[in-house]
């Protein structure tokens, strides 16, 4: 039986994020108010900003950490920007990321100060949710190198860059992401050290302490295995006893690539492949209504800019892209008051109602709230079939 205490883990596969009039966002008001003074100096000049849930407050993440996020925990993310150099004013991309073992308080935490934040702006975020392992590129563009590791606030953290103890070994997964301009991003994520973990196209790093391990699987390409050799070295260099010591390099198929396999209790490669041959599906887009006091859709045709009105909000289904999948939120500027708090909340019940309906959809996918005015470049592109 779980103890009384116990945070409830936050489920992104069956659990909704209930913002306004529920008990959470009560709990919340308490603890910081309704104005958060974490917001104010918050999107005052072009950067990034972040916070993390510690509480049911936010506290700001240290610049030394940025790029670096724990999956016992929930983030807030501001990305402060000018859409040309010469622009007076300022645009921003807010986002709040949830670890896939976050609790359900700081879920829905992260969740109710983005929306706090978001109103602190006048509104002119294009605001996004984000889940761990299906973050958008635009979150992901941020950080020249994207680190998740296991832990959190909960439970007590650690660096990358820090030895583990003597009985404790770290499993990394490496992997590249690609903005539209084909700069590549490197992603690190702490697996558990279980066969489970391997899949064909990534290179792993196993970290043992006084030494490391890279693995590389045959269908990795050469920057992987470049930028996870790179990451390796990192490992050991910034270890005063192992400093000089340089990694050991395993190619699946290679004379001692069994070592390797036998640590996660392999005998051989699992017969998966880490990424489908997915093909895009054309975006669908619905006219969103709350006059029934919950959410409702109304299918458009055809999914077009020219089908947007003022007086609405409108949901543009897009997670059949194979590049860049997302669902949005456009909110007209004549739209409810309960349609701009709520857009997000109304975007994940749409998602959780086309799970149940069957297929590949992945309840995860980035759900991105975009005002009238406002229009973020991909939201604009997924129109354009």
């Amino acid at each position: 039986m779980a103890h009384l205490n116990q945070p409830t883990r936050y489920d992104i596969a069956d659990s909704n994020i209930a913002l306004l009039g529920s008990d959470l966002e009560k709990t919340v008001r308490e603890h910081a108010g309704d104005k958060d003074s974490a917001w104010t100096e918050a999107g005052k000049k072009p950067g990034l900003e972040i916070w993390r849930i510690e509480k049911f407050n936010v506290v700001a993440w240290p610049a030394e950490r940025v790029g670096s996020f724990y999956d016992g925990d929930s983030y807030i993310i501001l990305h402060t920007y000018k859409k040309t150099p010469d622009s007076e004013s300022l645009s921003f991309d807010l986002h709040f990321w949830l670890g896939e073992n976050t609790s359900q308080d700081e879920a829905g935490t992260a969740a109710y100060k983005t929306v706090e934040l978001d109103d602190h702006l006048e509104g002119a975020p294009v605001q996004y949710r984000e889940v761990q392992g299906s973050e958008s590129t635009r979150f992901l563009s941020y950080f020249p190198r994207f680190v998740c590791l296991r832990g959190g606030v909960s439970t007590g953290f650690h660096h990358v860059s820090s030895a583990p103890p003597p009985d404790v070994h770290r499993l990394y997964k490496i992997s590249l992401s690609r903005e539209a301009n084909g700069r590549p991003h490197l992603q690190v994520r702490e697996v558990p050290i279980e066969g489970s973990s391997l899949v064909e196209g990534a290179v792993f790093v196993l970290d043992k302490g006084p030494a490391v391990w890279q693995f590389n699987t045959k269908t990795s390409v050469g920057q992987e295995k470049f930028r996870a050799a790179e990451f390796a070295h990192s490992l050991l260099s910034e270890r005063e006893a192992h400093k000089e010591e340089v990694p050991h390099v395993y190619d699946e198929g290679a004379p001692g690539a069994s070592k390797f396999l036998a640590e996660l209790g392999l005998e051989a490669m699992p017969s998966r492949s880490a990424a489908s041959s997915k093909t895009s599906a054309p975006p669908t887009l619905y006219r969103m209504s709350d006059a029934s006091g919950s959410a409702a859709f109304e299918p458009v045709d055809p999914p077009a800019l020219a089908s947007l009105s003022s007086e609405d909000a409108f949901l543009l289904d897009h997670s059949g892209s194979a590049a860049h999948p997302a669902i949005y939120i456009w909110i007209g500027k004549s739209a409810s008051l309960t349609e701009q708090r709520l857009a997000l909340q109304y975007a994940q019940n749409f998602a959780h109602k086309k799970q149940a309906e069957g297929g590949n959809f992945k309840v995860s996918v980035s759900l991105v709230k975009v005002k009238e005015g406002h229009e973020s470049s991909s939201f604009i592109a997924a129109f354009v079939v």
